[in-house]
């Protein structure tokens, strides 16, 4: 152990602006100091005071398999034995996009970068570059990384900081941005290069894509000759073997994606018919390159995860996330918190309201309730952990075992019941 988590956030304000690297983890719409992570293991994290937490954070997404799974641990370190970084091309990365591009259904080529924002900016690029437009549009509510043009109206962090875009973005860098409600299919001229969106929506808690509205994107950009970027850094590989695209059967132009596919090291990677990604340098005249694109302890932890990754994982996942939900939901209706758990697949989120939301205002309006920094906190002094802010999902893994849950569902109604006493 190093030391207490309030001594080690005081240590870090001091070199790290905030304490943190990342802003959601500096616990500010929650309220309190932050648990620093000592190890983690299967679903379980212990901090720097020796306190296990059961998590459900998982890294916001790449602990598919739990911490530190032998397999993962096994891969990296004997990548790690024969180098760390070349700058030059690996057999290893040739692997990863072999098995990337055999899961999903037609994609052909595909570029590894070193993380969603870098995947979800090269793609718009991309179809800027291919389709000779300026114009985007992307969806209030989704969050697509942390470059300029997609910082309006984003969901996760932005959202959890209570901010809608960002100083320091200039108008210039969103002029060419549109920003449209979700689950709306918006019209589209011939000035849209692209339209982005998640097709599950998972960072303004969890929003489901309503019937009809991945179809009408796609007839949308068929019409108006724009292309349709589907954003699966948190849905990829995770929903199904073939992603979102698969699992809710609407096909994109270009996908991106992150998390599950590195295995928990940093990764990312974007990618589309060979025709499409022949415009990419060192073919066309779209300029991407990264030295640390497609490292090699990144493709050795993500071919690890991957061949994990069948259909009875994905069967388990299901039935993991399932049994959590209505769970979780039992306990917190039954001690009189209004609650709703949207699942799709193994994603799960949580509002505390009657309606399930549709939207990112239908979200927000639950999500800054006040009633999620309680149960966070009521969880965490319990031993589960989720994320420290209301628009995140929760992320179960393989390693949550049946027992495991039930210890998550019996704690949650525990803390459901100090939650409801402190609202009365």
């Amino acid at each position: 152990m190093t030391g207490s988590n309030e001594a080690l956030f005081r240590r870090a304000q001091r070199v790290i602006p905030g304490g943190v690297n990342s802003p959601v983890r500096a616990f500010g719409s929650v309220g309190g100091t932050p648990y620093f992570v000592e190890r983690g293991e299967g679903p379980y994290v212990w901090d720097s005071e020796g306190r296990r937490y059961i998590d459900y954070v998982q890294s916001y997404g790449p602990g598919i398999l739990g911490h530190a799974h032998p397999a993962v641990v096994e891969a990296v370190a004997v990548a790690a034995g024969d180098g760390t970084s070349f700058g030059a091309p690996t057999e290893a990365e040739v692997i990863l996009a072999e098995m990337v591009v055999d899961r999903i259904a037609g994609m052909e080529s595909v570029r590894f970068v070193s993380s969603g924002t870098e995947a979800t900016m090269s793609a718009i690029r991309l179809a800027r570059g291919a389709t000779g437009r300026s114009r985007i549009v992307k969806f209030a509510g989704c969050y697509h990384g942390h470059s300029d043009a997609l910082l309006a109206a984003g969901g996760s962090g932005v959202a959890n900081q209570g901010l809608t875009g960002c100083d320091g973005v200039t108008a210039g860098a969103v002029a060419d941005t549109v920003v449209a409600p979700y689950n709306v299919v918006p019209d589209l001229d011939d000035t849209v290069a692209a339209v982005i969106v998640e097709p599950v929506a998972a960072n303004m808690g969890l929003v489901a894509p309503a019937p009809g509205f991945l179809e009408g994107l796609r007839s949308a950009c068929d019409a108006a000759g724009a292309l349709l970027i589907f954003d699966e850094v948190i849905t990829g590989f995770r929903l199904s073997r073939g992603g979102a695209a698969d699992h809710l059967g609407v096909t994109p132009d270009l996908w991106c994606f992150g998390k599950v596919i590195g295995g928990g090291l940093p990764v990312g990677a974007f990618g589309g018919s060979t025709d499409l990604m022949s415009n990419l340098a060192p073919l066309g005249g779209v300029y991407q390159a990264g030295t640390l694109s497609g490292n090699p302890l990144a493709m050795a932890a993500g071919r690890a995860t991957l061949d994990l990754l069948d259909q009875d994982a994905y069967d388990r996942l299901t039935s993991t996330s399932q049994s959590l939900a209505d769970g979780l939901a039992a306990g917190f209706t039954g001690a009189g918190l209004a609650c709703v758990m949207p699942r799709l697949g193994s994603l799960l989120g949580v509002f505390f309201g009657d309606v399930e939301p549709t939207d990112f205002d239908e979200a927000s309006r639950l999500a800054d309730n006040g009633v999620y920094p309680k149960v966070f906190h009521a969880l965490l002094d319990r031993g589960v952990a989720w994320a420290p802010g209301a628009y995140e999902a929760l992320f179960p893994s393989l390693a949550h075992s049946e027992a495991v849950v039930d210890e998550t569902i019996s704690i949650a109604a525990e803390a459901a019941v100090a939650v409801a006493s402190d609202l009365a």
